[in-house]
């Protein structure tokens, strides 16, 4: 008897493990895609992905993440091209995910950048008009997200790339971007996440910067 227990616990664990595997498995893949593509319909794709994972795993933050950076990296395509129409629509959707997943971790640096994020995409909408609201607050998120780590890569990159794009007039500085996009790159040398699923975006907009930028 005690033998048919042991196998019984044993299948039960086994069979835990595997669909630990499989959740592991298929956010490995998603995150990949996160990080390498460049079309907007597939940031929506793996938006809508990530939603439905984060329905399954509601004690999990990681999924609620991911969902909204491919909201955040959707409108950050469509600000490019100068596209700021859908910029609220998609910044509500992100904004959904990042509250849930900072309801499940409190205090995460990576979760208060994409708050940052959010807001810039609402400032985008009309800088001159939104600056002192949204663009206030996405300051102050960001000084929250370096607070909790300043050794965080990602936050040093999103400032680098606020102070070399900010005109001097309102604070930038094209030198000290550059420093900052410097820096960003020493971070990411040495930085290891605390988890296989957290973020470790971000290395190649620093590469790219760093070697087109004069």
């Amino acid at each position: 008897m005690k033998k048919l227990v042991v196998s019984f616990a044993l299948i039960c664990l086994g069979t835990f493990s595997n669909a630990q595997t499989s959740y592991e498995k298929v956010m490995t893949e998603k995150i990949a895609k996160v990080q390498s593509t460049e079309k907007t319909e597939e940031f929506q794709a793996l938006a809508n992905d990530f939603g439905r994972i984060a329905d399954k795993e509601k004690d999990k933050w990681q999924p609620q993440y991911y969902a909204a950076l491919a909201y955040i990296q959707k409108g950050r395509m469509l600000m490019r091209e100068g596209k700021m129409d859908d910029l609220d629509a998609i910044a509500d959707q992100a904004q959904k995910f990042v509250d849930v997943a900072e309801s499940v971790e409190k205090n995460n640096s990576e979760i208060k950048l994409l708050q940052k994020m959010i807001y810039s995409l609402r400032m985008m909408v009309n800088p001159m008009e939104r600056f002192m609201t949204m663009g206030m607050k996405a300051q102050q998120e960001l000084a929250a997200a370096e607070k909790l780590n300043p050794e965080n890569p990602r936050v040093t990159l999103i400032k680098a790339e606020d102070t070399y794009y900010t005109p001097e007039q309102y604070g930038g500085s094209k030198e000290e971007g550059k420093k900052l996009f410097a820096k960003a790159m020493e971070q990411f040398k040495t930085f290891k996440p605390k988890n296989a699923l957290d973020p470790t975006w971000g290395k190649g907009e620093a590469d790219f910067m760093m070697a087109n930028i004069k």
